[in-house]
């Protein structure tokens, strides 16, 4: 079981490295998320994997009682399944609002701003109603983004 996980870790972090050396921040976004599940799985696995009992101490005894299972690791799990949450809706957000200015999402084009120093054509032009792609919006957001 234990040499499953590992090839399993091994896929992950190949994928999530292949992912983020791609153009794309939306793959690279991705390339992200398997790494951060490849991490959570590799502290999973170093936590041992034990089919045992929950660790919880009976009543009457001042100790768990052997095979339990190893509740630290899982704690950090959890707590960095969160987080990563967290940061991967905020980095969504952020490609979404570059995208919308940009109308791009190649990291060439994107640092080709950076170099120019000056915002390209794209995002000083209102948004028009086909390019909103279905986006329902009310009549005040639409004024602020046209001007």
């Amino acid at each position: 079981m234990e040499l499953f996980f590992v090839a399993m870790i091994g896929v992950l972090y190949g994928a999530g490295l292949y992912l983020l050396l791609r153009r794309s921040i939306v793959k690279m976004l991705v390339g992200l998320i398997l790494l951060g599940n490849g991490a959570n799985l590799l502290i999973f696995l170093a936590g041992g994997l034990v089919r045992g009992r929950p660790p919880l101490v009976p009543e009457g005894r001042t100790s768990v009682s052997l095979p339990s299972a190893d509740p630290l690791p899982q704690a950090l799990i959890l707590t960095a399944i969160v987080i990563s949450f967290g940061v991967l809706v905020f980095a969504v957000a952020l490609v979404y609002r570059t995208y919308r200015a940009l109308r791009t999402d190649d990291l060439d084009d994107l640092t080709a701003t950076d170099r120019l120093g000056e915002v390209p054509a794209p995002a000083h032009r209102p948004i028009t109603a086909d390019e909103e792609d279905g986006l329902v919006r009310g009549e005040e957001e639409r004024a602020w983004v046209s001007s």
